[in-house]
């Protein structure tokens, strides 16, 4: 693990307490001079610097620093003249007073600490605050999640780093045991062997149980726990699995969105800015394709962000460091994707007592006579699987001798009636429309055409040709030569044939297609490009798993980086979208969804798109990565951003 901060050279603590005293004597103080040299010193040269301070000018350091600097910036350099475990007591009794508890205070803290940092601030607690952490955590929290908290307090976890293989598949079968397997939850043992066993021994355990329950125990969790418990259960699993991607996460949620969650900012950066913020950094990047400098820089301002800049340890864009924590996380996460069995759920089924009929009737009653009845259009359509709705439209022809898809294109308007209409297509023609529609006029929705062919099946690829040449008495194929060139071009074509290999993984193959990618990164760009292709877009996805993860062997380097640093364009995009998708189609997908609302104006068309033809495969899916991703329901985040019916198809 690598931090960012480390011991300055040359250090002399009565030099840099004259300095600092200077930087604060007389009207205003200098907080350029104050941030320079407190950022430059470790805090074990801060705790010297603090103590010569004192004994040069007989006043507290600290106060000082109070009385001068102001907001988030006097929070952050006081904070950083703290001792961790000092820094650690002041964040749980700050997260224990007042009216209200900062549980997820608690959580990152008590999830994230070793044996030593645990033990260190439960003594700084007592001689800062002169009370009992345990009792007063005790006071202020509550059931499971209380006693998992003790527990953790304890800072008694085993570190021996023994492992033996047998108590292994025993922990791994009485988690399984106190969960999936039984009616209700037994959380003593959940608490039990997550709170004792030693990370090492998890982490096997973890692998055990995956193979038992066929589900990881992230899961699990998700299904058996609820509330405060829930989280600090999982957050205990990520910081087993690795810390540095736990906070990874938590710094991605505490800038996204409208505000900034500055004390959790605060806390992270400067507590592991000696341990390690730059593995951090790294899987921040593997994580949300994006750079934690960057995402500071655009999201904080003044003294303060230029703190949180040099805690970052630089423009980790221009350094393009990939470091053997975030390697390590990249195998094991490809390792995760091809032993998980995601069981896909959609969120339309088959209504029960359908009656063509009968919905025939009510759809004609909402569409007749002076305005639309549109509540109850959508009550009908969103709550049909598409299979019922083919025979509803043959029914409305039979009983009625009227073409249900005019007569819903004459009453709706805009954005419903494109979500309406496209409910009542078959997937085939859905698919061949928004094709034709990411085709033609002037410009080319080269990502709409990337979505679509890449998270399509080879049958459903080849019913969309099918319906294409139906629909607009043109192959799929000739239209996409037409419309797109180079090996963008070429990449389409070769996934519009559908013809994807779906073979199980094959590890001997594996390795020579990890090795020939690997080769294919020194190449020339065309050589590279075309390599790709001929495996990216032909291998079948459980194969490519395995390769993505070979890949890393062999050159220490996650393939999504690689293709962002040595590709571009649509390229990028289309080599991109199949990595995302192989890994994790769901999260890809609500990653597509994010993209579609966030900002200024709604990208409907994508929006219609994935709610339309994702709603009977695997859109709870997608809803469950949304909400982990962007910590807010889909189905908020659409009634907050649309007046369309999509928030339906997330309800049922």
């Amino acid at each position: 693990m690598i931090g960012t901060i480390t011991d300055a050279p040359d250090f002399d603590p009565c030099a840099d307490a004259e300095n600092l005293y200077n930087a604060m004597k007389g009207i205003g103080s200098d907080k350029e001079a104050i941030l320079d040299l407190v950022t430059s010193r470790s805090n074990a040269q801060r705790q010297e610097v603090i103590a010569a301070y004192k004994s040069s000018f007989g006043k507290d350091l600290i106060e000082d620093l109070k009385y001068e600097l102001t907001g988030k910036f006097e929070r952050l350099i006081v904070s950083l003249m703290r001792t961790p475990a000092y820094h650690d007591a002041k964040e749980i009794h700050d997260a224990l007073k007042g009216a209200g508890t900062n549980e997820r205070c608690l959580i990152e803290v008590m999830a994230s600490r070793t044996n030593k940092q645990t033990q260190e601030m439960v003594a700084a607690y007592n001689d800062a605050y002169g009370r009992n952490i345990e009792e007063d955590i005790t006071a202020d929290t509550s059931g499971h999640f209380k006693k998992m908290l003790i527990v953790l307090l304890q800072g008694t976890r085993d570190e021996s780093g023994v492992v033996d293989a047998d108590l292994v598949e025993q922990d791994a079968q009485d988690l399984f045991a106190a969960g999936e397997e039984q009616w209700g939850t037994d959380e003593a043992k959940f608490i039990m062997i997550l709170g004792n066993r030693s990370v090492t021994h998890l982490r096997m355990v973890f692998d055990a149980y995956e193979k038992i329950a066929e589900v990881s125990i992230e899961d699990s969790i998700k299904n058996e726990l609820s509330g405060d418990f829930e989280r600090l259960m999982l957050a205990v699993v990520q910081c087993i699995r690795s810390v540095p991607m736990f906070y990874a996460k938590r710094l991605y949620k505490s800038m996204k969105g409208l505000g900034t969650a500055d004390n959790t900012l605060i806390r992270i950066m400067i507590s592991r800015s000696e341990i390690d913020m730059l593995d951090i950094r790294e899987c921040f990047r593997l994580r949300y394709e994006k750079s934690l400098y960057n995402m500071i820089k655009d999201d904080t301002s003044g003294d303060y962000k230029r703190t949180l800049l040099i805690l970052c340890g630089g423009d980790d864009d221009l350094a393009g460091e990939f470091f053997p924590e975030a390697a390590q996380i990249a195998y094991k996460m490809w390792e995760l994707s091809a032993m998980t069995k995601v069981q896909l759920r959609p969120t339309v089924r088959p209504a029960s007592g359908f009656d063509p009929a009968a919905d025939a009737q009510a759809l004609r009653k909402a569409m007749k006579g002076f305005g639309t009845d549109e509540d109850a259009i959508i009550d009908i359509v969103a709550q049909r699987s598409n299979a019922q709705r083919q025979e509803i439209r043959q029914t409305f022809k039979s009983l009625l001798g009227r073409d249900l898809m005019k007569d819903l294109k004459s009453e709706l308007s805009k954005n419903l009636e494109r979500l309406i209409i496209g409910l009542m297509l078959t997937p085939a023609e859905f698919d061949a429309k928004m094709m034709r529609k990411a085709i033609e006029g002037a410009g080319t929705d080269e990502h709409a055409l990337i979505e679509i062919l890449v998270t399509r099946s080879n049958e459903q690829i080849q019913a969309m040709n099918a319906a294409y040449k139906a629909g607009y008495k043109k192959s799929l194929e000739d239209a996409i030569q037409s419309d797109t060139s180079g090996h963008f071009c070429r990449i389409l074509v070769s996934l519009v044939q559908g013809a994807r290999e779906e073979s199980p993984a094959d590890l001997e193959r594996a390795e020579a297609d990890a090795q020939e990618l690997a080769n294919a990164c020194n190449a020339e760009s065309d050589d590279m490009e075309i390599k790709f292709m001929s495996i990216l877009c032909t291998r079948s996805f459980s194969h490519l798993r395995k390769v993505f993860q070979e890949f890393v062997k062999y050159t220490n380097k996650d393939i999504e980086q690689i293709i962002k640093k040595e590709m571009s364009g649509d390229v990028k995009n289309a080599f991109y979208a199949i990595v995302r998708s192989v890994k994790n189609q769901p999260s890809y997908l609500a990653d597509r969804l994010y993209k579609a609302m966030k900002g200024l104006g709604t990208d409907d068309r994508a929006l219609i798109r994935i709610m339309v033809s994702r709603s009977e495969i695997d859109l709870f899916n997608i809803r469950k990565e949304f909400k982990e991703t962007h910590d807010a329901s889909l189905h908020e985040f659409i009634q907050v951003e649309t007046m369309i019916v999509s928030g339906s198809l997330c309800l049922y």
